[in-house]
Parts: structure tokens; sequence; C-alpha cells
């Protein structure tokens, strides 16, 4: 499992670089920096919650994962 701190920094590297591109977006589609800026924050703040969010819960699912043994973790009963 990551730490808090690493997905905090994934989180906002990702969002670094949607707010760059979400801003060339908004101002070829609007002509305008400043409608452009605007709509290219509001994404990028409300994406980098839930972005967040996505990846702490799945940093607690252990489905999928493959133990330092080999062995991948299936879901028990309990987990279903």
């Amino acid at each position: 499992m990551e730490t808090r701190v690493r997905s905090l920094v994934k989180a906002a590297s990702w969002q670094l670089l949607g707010l760059v591109t979400m801003s060339i977006l908004g101002f070829l589609f609007t002509g305008s920096l400043t409608s452009g800026g605007a709509l290219a924050a509001a994404s990028g703040l409300l994406g980098f919650f839930t972005y967040l969010a996505h990846e702490r819960a799945w940093a607690g699912i252990r489905w999928g994962w493959i133990s330092a043994t080999g062995t991948i973790h299936e879901p028990t009963s309990a987990e279903r």
C-alpha cells in the first residue's frame, strides 16, 4: 500500500497536467484565457479531490495484488 503523501503527490502532478491541458482546450473552445482558465480551475479542483478519493479507496482494496511470495490475493467471503 502506498503512503498518503505519495497519493497526494500523484494526484497533484496528475491534476497539474490536466489543468494545463484543460486550459489549452478551454482557450481553444472559448477564445478567452479567463473563461478557459476558470473552466480548467473548476475542473482541476473537482478532479483533484475525486482522483485522490479514488486512489485512497483502491489503495485499501487488496484484490488483485501480488504478495512478496508471488501469491495473488483473492477476496474472502467477508470481502465480497
